[in-house]
């Protein structure tokens, strides 16, 4: 269950989109992204942009059959980049999509089966989240995010992270296993298929550090505050197996 209002999480695709939008006034759109190999900022920002409008057309169309997401990765073309247009462009993306968000009902289409627009709304925070972390971490310059949105994107990764196909034949699984965060969150992988809970338990390896980080650490971000006990091998075999992206990998 989401712990951010519908309307909440609206709210802040517009936020962060802004945010975001802030970084690049006068930004080199030629500038490496260290955290997305081959990618420099304008492909990013192409992506984030592609990624909102990918989105707004599942919504807005109530699809229940998937719809093409080759633009979204495709930026071969988008070697030459300027920010006067891209940022106009950014934010009439994230525009259209907390407007087409708004008051949206029915099954639509999810790499996991159909489900409501939250969950397209949950998605659309937090792909705009992480990669303002990324364009913040290019350019040197400062990321925070409100705790209750690190815990609702925390959340929602250790819900990716418990389908079973990802651990099919993979020997994560098995009796004892469990993976602690802070001792609020318990993602337990001693039985027959993984499952998270909020609490605590016994664990072979605690990670602890500000929420906001470990929602940067479970996306594979820099993440200088956090610290990890026990079992790091197990933890390091879960993160390869974890996330959204696997749920689009395997269908």
């Amino acid at each position: 269950m989401s712990l951010l209002s519908y309307d909440r999480m609206r709210a802040e695709i517009a936020g962060q989109s802004e945010l975001l939008r802030s970084l690049i006034k006068d930004a080199d759109m030629k500038t490496p992204v260290r955290t997305c190999p081959g990618w420099s900022l304008g492909q990013l920002l192409r992506h984030v942009g592609e990624v909102h409008r990918w989105m707004e057309t599942v919504v807005a169309s109530r699809s229940v059959e998937p719809v093409s997401d080759e633009r979204i990765n495709d930026l071969g073309a988008y070697t030459d980049e300027v920010a006067s247009v891209l940022d106009p462009w950014l934010g009439e993306g994230a525009e259209r999509l907390v407007e087409t968000l708004r008051g949206a009902e029915g099954p639509v289409w999810t790499p996991q089966g159909l489900d409501t627009p939250a969950f397209w709304a949950r998605r659309a925070l937090f792909e705009t989240v992480l990669h303002r972390a990324d364009a913040a971490l290019a350019l040197g310059a400062g990321f925070e995010v409100d705790d209750e949105v690190a815990v609702e994107g925390l959340e929602e990764w250790l819900g990716f992270s418990c389908v079973p196909e990802a651990y099919e034949g993979h020997g994560l699984l098995g009796p004892g296993r469990a993976l602690s965060f802070n001792g609020e969150w318990l993602v337990d992988l001693g039985g027959d298929a993984p499952a998270w809970r909020r609490g605590h338990g016994d664990a072979s390896v605690t990670v602890r550090g500000p929420v906001s980080e470990l929602l940067l650490f479970v996306y594979r971000r820099p993440a200088p505050k956090v610290e990890v006990s026990g079992d790091s091998a197990l933890l390091e075999r879960w993160l390869e197996r974890s996330g959204f992206w696997l749920e689009e990998e395997d269908g």
